[in-house]
């Protein structure tokens, strides 16, 4: 018995809910090992059935498009110089914008690298600028300020005591008199000892001050999102959490191009910003790099696909689960094919990486969502009052006689960071697959 003879019955019975097309998809593989371990004890039973469906061995990394992979990233020094949305920023800053590429050079560099160009280029031009956090003087946990101490001074790239809501208060303070002020909080996980600083203050500093003062030269970086073994503090995506907290941006990159464009617009930018980066992607999602300075615009999501029958919208490491889920919706593998529809692997999905979660771009996805009448939200957050909860009240709000299904929302569960099995904790291409498909056939 395989998945082929499995599913049907079982959809036929009822419809699947995303752990049990998982469950039949675990079970039907279970079998088959089961079987293939019986035809090598018993060969005259097995031998006929293993010959008959032998095929080529799949490649290494899998038919489905993984991030190293991924046809989202951008390879080449053209597709690089032709991101949308690129502005130049000429070498003194205070000349017109550039929008030639003749000339120009990329670097390949990961996202860690990207981040730490970044962080070199204000450095460079800013005298004003400082980095400070935990390690970061060492490179930091993760390697993204390495070599900033030796080439800045220890006076402009220094470590801090552990101490989160010293950290935030500090680059307040330093913004507040007119500095840059870089900071990282070494896991998002430990920004909740920040929150009162974040919200309270930083957030409220231009309003309480009638527009008078500002710490609008705050940045804080921190790592966020899953890494597939993180646990209870490792692992969370917090962004949910500043939905409410008027004042300030957050920004979350998918990319070393939009890590290095978001966050030279974010450093510059008149506001306070907290730029969370998802950490496995630092060293996973390669690209080319201009080695120049730019900026990539904040507030706007970028459209990475055009379609018109389904909305998919994600930001951060979902990105490239809904692409292998996609992938999977129109070409799926024989053991999932039953319960992919010939007519769904046909649709047309609007897929868009939203970038900037706060204030997010509301304009773009709902006039995406009135064009394809379909909106199906991924986040690795937890389900209740997450980000996808505000964009689908917003969605429906602005667009309830264009929707022709419920807005979907594909999150994690509602439960701490599993110490065990996080994969099937936070969405993956199946759960995403499955929310596209009960949506098309709604």
């Amino acid at each position: 018995m395989t998945v082929s003879s499995i599913a049907p019955a079982v959809r036929a019975a009822r419809r699947l809910s995303p752990l049990t097309v998982r469950t039949i998809y675990c079970l039907s593989r279970e079998i088959t090992f089961q079987a293939h371990s019986r035809s090598k004890q018993c060969p005259r039973l097995g031998a006929r059935r293993w010959e008959s469906t032998g095929t080529e061995s799949p490649p290494a990394g899998g038919h489905l498009p993984s991030i190293s992979t991924s046809k989202i990233l951008r390879s080449t020094r053209e597709a690089a110089l032709r991101t949308p949305g690129i502005k130049w920023l000429d070498e003194d800053g205070t000349s017109p914008l550039q929008n030639t590429i003749g000339g120009r050079e990329t670097r390949k560099m990961n996202v860690y690298q990207a981040v730490r160009d970044a962080m070199s280029v204000v450095l460079a031009k800013d005298d004003t600028a400082i980095v400070f956090g935990e390690d970061v003087a060492f490179g930091g946990v993760f390697r993204c300020t390495m070599g900033l101490a030796e080439e800045f001074g220890r006076e402009r790239v220094f470590n801090t005591p552990l101490s989160e809501q010293g950290i935030a208060g500090f680059g307040i303070g330093v913004a507040a008199m007119g500095q840059t002020a870089i900071a990282e909080i070494q896991f998002a996980d430990y920004i909740f000892p920040a929150f009162d600083q974040l919200v309270n203050e930083a957030a409220k500093y231009r309003y309480r001050s009638g527009g008078q003062f500002n710490v609008g030269r705050l940045t804080v970086r921190t790592p966020t999102m899953s890494v597939g073994h993180g646990g209870l503090y490792h692992s969370q995506s917090p962004e949910g959490f500043f939905m409410g907290a008027s004042g300030l941006k957050i920004v979350i990159p998918r990319s070393p191009i939009q890590a290095k464009g978001l966050l030279l617009a974010s450093i510059r930018d008149p506001n306070p910003v907290i730029f969370m980066e998802p950490k496995i992607l630092y060293r996973s999602a390669i690209e080319q790099v201009p080695i120049d300075d730019f900026e990539l615009p904040l507030g706007r999501a970028e459209v990475l696909a055009a379609g018109a029958d389904l909305t998919l919208l994600t930001w951060g490491t979902p990105v490239y689960h809904c692409e292998a889920a996609l992938s999977l919706l129109a070409k799926p593998p024989a053991s999932l094919a039953p319960l992919v529809p010939e007519t769904a692997r046909h649709a047309s999905v609007e897929f868009i990486d939203l970038r900037t979660i706060l204030p997010w771009d509301i304009e773009t996805v709902v006039e995406s969502v009135q064009r394809t009448g379909r909106l199906v939200i991924v986040h690795e957050a937890c389900r209740t009052a997450g980000v996808g909860a505000e964009i689908a009240a917003e969605v429906q709000s602005k667009a309830l006689l264009k929707l022709q299904a419920p807005v979907r929302r594909v999150t994690a569960w509602d439960t701490p960071a599993g110490l065990q099995f996080e994969k099937f904790i936070i969405p993956d291409s199946i759960r995403i697959l499955d929310a596209m498909l009960e949506t098309l056939a709604f």
